[in-house]
């Protein structure tokens, strides 16, 4: 089974669009939707609830622990399933690709596959130039410092065996920095990821969650953390 994480905090505008989302593209997949409520100020967990409730496709449950890596320690939890994807609530990732992950998944044995919307074929709608880039800025500035080449570490949208995550844990980012986190562990490992194209859509309903200024810190706090980790590993062997 593949089960789908998705944080969730302020996102009542698009839970009726998430259900449609996956209710009509997915029925050759076995998978479940599990929905995590970040201590959301407005009715998306009532309404989740009241659209989801009686289907048994999805799941929700209300954060214990505030902020993306509360809701993604507690999304792999509940989870049922043997491989996990994440997604934002914003429908800013494409479905095709996360077929593409799941079959890669399967035909392949690998234990995670890493998408990057930067690389020949990817397709990427209004992203704000800002933040792109000092995405792009950031990204090669890991690459260089992890010396890998993947270049789109901050991409919450990846694939991971269940199993693998588990191994991971527990993880030190309380932010959007744990998507950061969770491939440069995959890479220090050693666990065995192939890296695709996906493609990428601006959010149409909402307010994005993303403050720049809030993250830098923590982004490279998660660096350090795991440039430290892999070091440590390579002396150990």
């Amino acid at each position: 089974m593949l089960s789908i994480i998705i944080p969730a905090r302020n996102e009542e505008e698009n839970l009726k669009n998430i259900f449609d989302y996956f209710n009509q593209a997915m029925n050759s997949i076995d998978y479940e939707i599990v929905i995590i409520n970040d201590f959301s100020t407005d009715n998306t967990f009532v309404k989740a609830k009241e659209l989801f409730g009686s289907n048994k496709k999805f799941k929700i449950y209300d954060n214990e622990k505030k902020g993306l890596g509360g809701a993604i320690n507690l999304g792999i939890e509940k989870s049922n399933g043997t491989k996990i994807a994440i997604m934002m609530a914003d429908l800013s990732d494409d479905i095709n690709d996360l077929k593409n992950y799941n079959k890669l998944m399967d035909e392949e044995n690998l234990d995670a596959v890493l998408g990057s919307r930067f690389i020949k074929n990817s397709k990427i709608e209004a992203y704000p130039i800002k933040k792109l880039i000092l995405n792009r800025i950031f990204n090669f500035f890991v690459s260089i410092v992890y010396w890998n080449e993947y270049n789109d570490y901050t991409n919450a949208f990846k694939i991971y065996k269940k199993d693998v995550l588990k191994t991971l844990m527990p993880f030190v980012s309380e932010s959007f920095n744990i998507f950061l986190e969770i491939p440069l562990k995959i890479i220090g490992r050693g666990y065995s990821y192939k890296v695709i194209k996906i493609n990428w859509y601006g959010r149409k309903k909402g307010e994005a969650k993303f403050k720049i200024k809030e993250l830098r810190s923590k982004y490279i706090f998660t660096l350090l953390y795991c440039l430290l980790e892999k070091i440590l590993l390579k002396i150990q062997k």
